[in-house]
């Protein structure tokens, strides 16, 4: 997925902040359901990040064109994790690791299958 960073995306010096390579990996992650016509959150059933770790190499800044890639690590039945990077160009600017839990009403739950599709 590409992205283009607007002036909203950044602080005062034009430079990206920290919080928002979250929200761009969130917005990746999203489309891969909506480009097969899901949603990844239904009325009761949803993902949520149980846990991230970051790691911000160098700075994206106002303008940028990036291109964040998104690679399943891992499945279980109820969890999943994923590794995300942003890109500039060919060099990496960002890179992270989500574990995400499905959870329905609020509950652990198996991921529906026709998730588990989008990842492969």
């Amino acid at each position: 997925m590409q992205i283009r960073v607007y002036y909203e995306d950044t602080d005062c010096g034009g430079v990206v902040y920290h919080s928002n390579y979250f929200n761009f990996c969130e917005r990746a992650r999203s489309e891969l359901f909506f480009k097969k016509g899901l949603s990844p959150h239904n009325k009761d059933e949803f993902f949520v990040v149980r846990s991230s770790t970051a790691d911000w190499i160098k700075p994206a800044v106002f303008g940028d064109i990036l291109k964040i890639n998104t690679k399943l690590v891992e499945k279980k039945s109820a969890s999943i994790m994923m590794y995300q990077e942003i890109l500039r160009d060919d060099e990496v600017l960002f890179k992270a690791t989500f574990k995400l839990a499905f959870l329905k009403n609020f509950k652990p739950s198996k991921i529906p299958l026709d998730f588990f599709e989008l990842f492969n």
